[in-house]
């Protein structure tokens, strides 16, 4: 299965710096999402080693197992990685990142991911979350202390139960899909989730890339650049990262 990816991050309009980073690793196709989080420049250090390390991780092991397997032991690796580091320096003691990576292998998709940042199908005009948000937002969600509508509202909305990096050991979420021609796959932190609605998100997609079939390079970076716009228009509180892979 062909793909075709570009993908973003943007400081947003309030921060100083920009915690988030991207990869996008084509040659084993691989794409992930990191927001850092972690006082002084701990945020941006984990993002930046979750990136940097995940597909040094994933060449030296390509060979071993299956890649659901390969996946969430490369963030496993990842986390221990950025624990031992903020525990041999003080400063940075207590950094982590949340993490949203998506690899191919023929017609499957792997998702793994830990944290709020997302990944998102988009099929056939519906936009599915298929990554699981680790939050005590969702938490809520899950035990019905309020809906969906509800949860937008919420004080602790940016509360996170589980990032990579902030202990020694972390549970990782995976999910496998069977891809079908045409599917597009949004990863993204919530500088974008929390700012632009699922509704925008489809009607941004359908703007920009009416037929996938005929989707050039150009039309993908375009909507890309009007994702992050939109969420810097609705405020921008929050660094921004998007990547969109769609399959050809």
């Amino acid at each position: 299965m062909g793909i075709l990816v570009s993908g973003h991050t943007d400081i947003g309009m309030k921060r100083s710096t920009n915690q988030d980073s991207i990869c996008i690793y084509s040659q084993r196709k691989f794409f992930a999402v990191a927001d850092g989080m972690g006082g002084h420049n701990g945020g941006d250090i984990a993002s930046q080693m979750s990136v940097k390390l995940l597909p040094e991780y994933i060449e030296q092991n390509i060979e071993e197992e299956n890649q659901q397997e390969l996946l969430k032991k490369s963030i496993k690796h990842v986390n221990r990685s950025i624990y031992d580091h903020g525990q041999k320096n003080s400063e940075l003691k207590g950094m982590g990142t949340t993490l949203t990576a998506i690899m191919v292998n023929g017609n499957e998709m792997n998702i793994a991911n830990v944290g709020d940042s997302r990944t998102y199908l988009i099929s056939k005009n519906r936009l599915y979350q298929i990554s699981k948000d680790h939050s005590l937002v969702q938490e809520k969600l899950n035990i019905g202390i309020y809906d969906r509508e509800q949860a937008k509202a919420d004080p602790q909305k940016n509360v996170l139960i589980r990032t990579v990096g902030f202990e020694p050991d972390v549970e990782v979420d995976t999910f496998k899909y069977k891809i079908q021609k045409n599917d597009m796959f949004l990863l993204c932190s919530d500088g974008l989730h929390g700012k632009v609605s699922d509704e925008d998100i489809i009607f941004l997609v359908n703007q920009f890339i009416p037929n996938p079939e005929s989707t050039t390079q150009d039309k993908l970076d375009a909507l890309v650049k009007e994702l992050i716009q939109q969420a810097n228009n609705n405020g921008g509180q929050d660094n921004i990262s998007v990547i969109i892979a769609l399959a050809k």
